[in-house]
């Protein structure tokens, strides 16, 4: 377990998340039990797990789970990610084999007024520019897809106002009637 020392009056978050150590991801994943090759590492401090890690794990005992999916954050803005690595940490404290596994936040609050979506005080995710801006790379490959989307949803309503039924044909298309009025596909 790690321990840090806590000060009062307590510091930033910014001097709380410089003042840190990290553990490395695989250091943390050897404490639960889990091997090199279990891990989809992205540098030496985060990864996702394997999903065949399931199998190997079958013969522990479960778990338990704790789901935090909505909360309606303080002014000073502890949310969800507060919370959850809070409770993580609270588990840890006292002796609970506990890990939290949290997603990358949206970008609305990174670029909001209240600042990014990694936690704060001693319950933060660091580094937090990481988290915020980055984390493992899934949400950029959401967005792609997203917008090829809309872009391809665009095109083929333009072209198929222009062309006739006879053009499509001619082109191997069939005309799929989209009704800009009735279908909203914003890009992100």
């Amino acid at each position: 377990m790690t321990t840090f020392n806590r000060r009062v009056p307590v510091p930033s978050d910014l001097d709380i998340a410089q003042e840190a150590t990290v553990k490395p991801i695989k250091e943390i994943a050897a404490q639960l039990g889990l091997a090199d090759e279990d891990l989809i590492p992205f540098g030496h401090y985060k990864a996702k797990v394997h999903l065949d890690t399931l199998k190997k794990l079958e013969g522990r005992p479960k778990g338990k789970y704790v789901d935090v999916t909505a909360i309606t954050p303080t002014p000073l803005g502890e949310g969800k990610t507060t919370t959850t690595i809070g409770l993580t940490q609270g588990l840890g404290r006292l002796g609970k084999n506990a890990i939290a596994c949290i997603r990358q936040p949206s970008q609305g609050p990174t670029f909001g007024i209240k600042g990014g979506a990694a936690g704060g005080g001693y319950s933060q995710v660091i580094p937090m520019e990481d988290f915020n801006l980055h984390l493992t790379g899934d949400i950029h490959a959401i967005t792609a897809a997203h917008n090829l989307v809309a872009a391809a949803i665009d095109a083929r309503w333009y072209h198929e106002n222009r062309m006739t039924d006879a053009a499509l044909e001619k082109a191997g298309l069939t005309r799929l009637d989209i009704d800009p009025h009735n279908l909203a596909w914003n890009r992100v």
